[in-house]
């Protein structure tokens, strides 16, 4: 069998007194697509944040590629290929469009070219500052920043919240024509209509342990979501 490209076991993670990760499993195989889903506060940006070095683990392991991932440095997991789209977006304010693209880029990444082909609106405004942009446009830009370094495993923090439903159909196809190039991502979504018709495997997490553990086919069915997502 082949060994998952993200394997995470035993996550614990604090905040100060407070016992947020209560030993977190998941996977992510390499070419899949796996969903996060839980309601407010149930650990599910936190384990997006340990996973990238950002929130400390207070215990388990994290392997990335085979190798133990959960001691590095943020920047060291980054160049390993672990990019991370947060749900705050890390916009530079003075920074323009193509500054944001070209600062990280990588190597085998999207070039501009690629960039602009896929997100027109990008293109007309690559002279723009970060702080001019629309909730949308810095989405789009988060997201093809995060593509220009070339990643192995893409991390995804509520990517549509807030958005307008045109943008964030905008947003939904991209990330489908990613998934179809094979992209690997571990995805945090509260669009569950997204996430369910996007993911291959969900897991579902409620104060800050795994309640549920699935095909999407499956979780309507699942008692588990019932009680932890109110669905």
């Amino acid at each position: 069998m082949t060994p998952p490209l993200l394997s995470v076991s035993g996550l614990h993670v604090h905040y100060d007194r407070s016992h947020i990760l209560q030993g977190v499993d998941l996977d992510v195989p390499a070419g899949g697509v796996v969903a996060i889903l839980g309601r407010n506060g149930a650990g599910k940006t936190t384990t997006l944040k340990a996973i990238m070095g950002i929130a400390r683990r207070s215990a388990g392991t994290i392997a990335f590629a085979g190798h133990p991932i959960e001691r590095e440095a943020t920047d060291r997991i980054a160049r390993l290929g672990i990019a991370y789209v947060p749900e705050t977006r890390g916009i530079f304010p003075s920074l323009s469009v193509e500054e944001h693209l070209t600062l990280a880029a990588r190597r085998g990444g999207w070039t501009l070219e690629r960039v602009y082909d896929r997100f027109p609106r990008l293109a007309e405004r690559r002279r723009a500052g970060g702080g001019t942009l629309s909730g949308g446009e810095q989405q789009m830009l988060t997201i093809a920043r995060a593509m220009t370094t070339a990643p192995r495993l893409l991390l995804l923090d509520e990517p549509t919240e807030g958005l307008a439903p045109l943008v964030v159909a905008e947003i939904e196809a991209m990330l489908r024509a990613l998934k179809g190039e094979g992209t690997t991502v571990l995805l945090v979504e509260q669009n569950l209509a997204f996430a369910l018709a996007f993911a291959d495997h969900v897991i579902l997490l409620g104060r800050g342990l795994v309640r549920w553990s699935g095909r999407p086919a499956d979780f309507h069915d699942a008692a588990a979501a019932r009680a932890w997502l109110a669905v």
